[in-house]
């Protein structure tokens, strides 16, 4: 087989390499790898993180093959962006792909989001500084769904990315959100091209609806990137935060399913990347770790898969849990508590309210 355009001598390890699949993101020229690194772990966002890990954690992952990297100003609000800069200062800049985000930013609610066409260029050249790179190959509308109007995304942010890329900061421009049918919106109704699609926790055992838009998204010849196929810790033992916005029948599927896991001694959670693996239409898979030890867990089932008898247990879990939810999304949760926040700090005549996230 032949190695990809990223591929570095003497840099790579060339049977890892030839082990990862390659596909063209779109109609770009980017050939990424199935298995891409979200690099949001590396802001200390679920943990305190050890940043020499998280650098480590960025070499094995671009040694083993991957080559699509993802961040944002959001994660770690700033820090994530500087840690996975740092690291990159020691990496071949043929050696990978990196994709990052505008237009969400602080935890503080009357903070998080801006997505004006002045905050939008500033915020390019920000990341660029960061990361200490001279472009971006992906910039991206971060949770479009948070904008006062997706007239705002339209007429503002996306041709304030235009410019930035006629300036050549960045190749290639992408929508980012939870809510599907905005990207559909967006895509019909922007004159400035649209790259890709980003999106999270819906090409998940729990939610599938994802499917429901690959012939739309390949008509129009758009990047596919599914993130979180553990659904933002639903599918893992621990569970998830309690600031998941996830409803309490989608919760107490995924535990019940997590518990039924352990009793048949299955790692949820690799089934979970195996599931996601398996589907053919995103171009790329995302995960986010800072952890060596789970950057090898995830690279694993990418290279083995699973067995056969955790794949009778994967079918189980979809039939007894995941395909009995009424209702597999929870559109709608996350903007109704940030419009409430911001109104509660109008009403109070405040700048700021507690963190929101």
């Amino acid at each position: 087989m032949s190695l990809p355009v990223t591929y570095v001598e003497g840099f790579h390890d060339v049977d890892l390499v030839k082990k990862m699949q390659y596909v063209q993101l779109g109609k770009t020229d980017m050939h990424v790898s199935r298995l891409s690194l979200g690099t949001s772990a590396f802001g200390s966002v679920f943990r305190q993180t050890d940043d020499k890990e998280s650098h480590e954690v960025l070499k094995v992952a671009l040694k083993s093959g991957i080559n699509y990297l993802d961040c944002a100003p959001w994660y770690g609000h700033g820090k994530a962006e500087t840690v996975l800069g740092q690291a990159l200062k020691s990496i071949p800049r043929q050696a990978y792909y990196v994709a990052t985000k505008v237009g969400r930013y602080l935890p503080e609610a009357t903070k998080m989001f801006d997505f004006s066409a002045e905050r939008t260029m500033r915020s390019v050249d920000e990341s660029l500084q960061r990361l200490g790179l001279e472009y971006i190959d992906v910039i991206q509308v971060h949770d479009m769904e948070f904008a006062p109007s997706l007239d705002v995304i339209i007429n503002e942010t996306l041709p304030a990315l235009q410019k930035c890329k006629d300036m050549g900061k960045v190749r290639h421009i992408g929508i980012t959100g939870y809510p599907l049918e905005n990207f559909r919106t967006v895509l019909e109704r922007s004159t400035v091209k649209i790259d890709t699609i980003l999106t999270y926790c819906r090409c998940a055992m729990n939610d599938t609806s994802l499917r429901e838009y690959y012939p739309y998204l390949k008509e129009r010849g758009v990047g596919i990137l599914n993130g979180s196929p553990i659904g933002m810790g639903l599918l893992t033992h621990r569970g998830p935060a309690d600031w998941h916005p996830a409803t309490q029948e989608i919760r107490e599927k995924c535990a019940e399913a997590a518990r039924y896991c352990q009793e048949q001694n299955v790692d949820i959670s690799k089934l979970a990347m195996q599931f996601a693996l398996e589907q053919p239409e995103p171009h790329s898979t995302m995960f986010s770790t800072a952890s060596l030890v789970n950057l090898q867990k995830n690279l694993e089932v990418y290279w083995n898969g699973v067995t056969d008898g955790e794949r009778k247990v994967m079918e189980e879990v979809m039939e007894r849990f995941m395909n009995t939810i009424s209702c597999n999304h929870w559109e709608g949760v996350e903007e109704k508590l940030y419009w409430k926040a911001i109104q509660d700090a109008k009403n109070l005549g405040k700048d700021t309210l507690p963190n929101l996230g």
